[in-house]
């Protein structure tokens, strides 16, 4: 494929791993927030792991991630990258041709796609991990309790192996893309808003003359463009993270359309929505290969 460039693969890996590094506690508080009882607000939610679980709480499930992400980032920023390239190529017979917005819708859903392929498994273990010593009440799982709703903590997953096995054994792999469809509807789009505006506005801030965009410039359009991305993103992974986290310890949603309800009837439109700091997400790398 003409114009075929590896470094992108190589940015998109260590920005993925930095990313899972500096940006898994914040995760961990957004997962829990978004699919647990009982935390009530961010800060209470901190306190509340730190407490429960100290320090090693906000980093429930990061092996996997740390192993899987960085290699995910890397796929779906490479391929962002390089299907630009090989559309450019096929268009205008000129890899670095200036991309249009067609082109940049294109190359966005591809990743998006992609990133529904390669993530939808790395984040229903990391979830899994994440959510298994949340406090539950009683109630929730039917249990009896001895006195006041006192809060009961059993851990089903011994690791990311175990996990994996005991997910294909009681759902099959078929449970590995559980959430897939809210996944679909948060990276398809959020890829899109992140991906477009990323690529325009580091061209901008770009003088010109310049071969690469300055490391400021790098980090103004990836500010504005993921804060962009956010806005459209959050619900559905709000969707995504329930539906992932569901079936740790009982079923509660038929599906997206259902967990949409079930969520609007009980909290309405605002509901437990943390700015979305997913590890798969386009912000969690430092740099993007749309710029060159």
């Amino acid at each position: 494929m003409g114009g075929f460039q590896l470094e992108d693969f190589i940015a998109g890996w260590i920005g993925g791993a930095a990313s899972v590094i500096v940006g898994h506690p914040l995760d961990t508080v957004k997962t829990r927030l978004q699919a647990g009882l009982g935390y009530g607000n961010t800060l209470n939610c901190i306190l509340t792991v730190y407490k429960n679980e100290s320090v090693a709480g906000f980093f429930k499930g990061m092996s996997f991630p740390l192993a899987s992400i960085a290699v995910y980032n890397s796929v779906v920023f490479g391929v962002f990258s390089n299907t630009q390239r090989f559309i450019s190529q096929h268009r205008y017979g000129e890899p670095n041709q200036a991309r249009s917005l067609s082109d940049l819708v294109l190359a966005s859903m591809v990743s998006g796609l992609i990133s529904v392929g390669l993530g939808g498994p790395v984040d229903l273990i990391k979830i899994r991990l994440q959510m298994q010593t949340q406090p539950f009440l009683k109630a929730e799982l039917n249990v009896k309790p001895r006195g006041s709703e006192a809060p009961v903590q059993p851990s089903i997953y011994k690791g990311s192996i175990h996990c994996i096995t005991t997910i294909i054994r009681k759902e099959g792999l078929a449970g590995l893309y559980r959430g897939a469809g809210a996944m679909l509807l948060r990276d398809v789009p959020g890829y899109c808003l992140y991906f477009i505006p990323y690529v325009f506005l580091c061209e901008w801030l770009t003088p010109d003359g310049c071969a690469t965009p300055s490391p400021f410039s790098v980090w103004m359009a990836g500010g504005i463009a993921g804060a962009i991305s956010w806005g459209t993103a959050t619900p559905m992974d709000v969707m995504k993270s329930r539906l992932q986290a569901d079936g740790v310890y009982k079923t509660r949603y038929k599906g997206v359309l259902d967990c949409i309800s079930q969520s609007y009837q009980k909290e309405g439109l605002k509901g437990r929505c943390l700015p979305e700091v997913s590890l798969s997400s386009p912000r969690s790398r430092f740099r993007s290969p749309g710029c060159h």
